[in-house]
């Protein structure tokens, strides 16, 4: 997984997905964070011209210590359980998307 953080929002790759969110990443007084975004599952092969992409609302949470990074991704619509992921800053993340 990579993570770009910018003052206009956060883009997030995954293995055959990924996920946005918007504004500035903020933590509370414990480090910890949730926002609310989108998640976009993707597939192998063509992508046809008129295919809609499966975008879901979702919950990015988390919290920071240091230079580490705890994430889970949870879809909010249906409540499933995307992933649990750790982060380090300045760290090449390896991503294999769908073929």
């Amino acid at each position: 997984m990579t993570m770009t953080i910018a003052a206009t929002g956060t883009h997030v790759e995954l293995d055959c997905a990924h996920g946005d969110f918007s504004g500035v990443l903020s933590t509370d007084a414990r480090n910890q964070f949730s926002v609310a975004g989108t998640f976009v599952r993707e597939h192998g092969g063509p992508v046809r011209a008129d295919q809609a992409p499966d975008i879901r609302p979702a919950i990015f949470a988390g919290s920071l210590q240091a230079n580490s990074m705890a994430l889970t991704i949870r879809l909010s619509d249906t409540d499933d359980l995307i992933g649990s992921f750790s982060l380090a800053r300045g760290a090449q993340g390896r991503i294999v998307k769908c073929l």
